[in-house]
């Protein structure tokens, strides 16, 4: 994957963006179940909307399941990015 091009202060403002969304709750459960499956190089582990955790082939899942990812809209995780930093502050 190629690196963004990105001035440094949005370069840093990235950064900054990235780290708050990796500690919320939500991401620290996801990754904790991550590593109890145990991560391998020919498989990713995709969540189910009911909760469960499916072992599926790495195109399948960073491909939307053929579906691509430009129509998956401006939400994250449910919120909107605004709806997210009006609840952090």
């Amino acid at each position: 994957m190629r690196k963004q091009k990105l001035s440094p202060e949005a370069s840093k403002a990235k950064a900054i963006r990235d780290k708050k969304i990796a500690m919320t709750e939500h991401r620290k459960k996801r990754k904790r179940e991550n590593e109890r499956m145990g991560q391998r190089p020919d498989s990713d582990i995709h969540h189910t909307k009911d909760g469960k955790q499916v072992r599926v082939p790495i195109k399948d899942n960073r491909g939307n399941f053929g579906n691509g990812t430009k129509n998956e809209g401006p939400s994250m995780m449910g919120l909107t990015w605004l709806n997210r930093r009006n609840k952090t502050k």
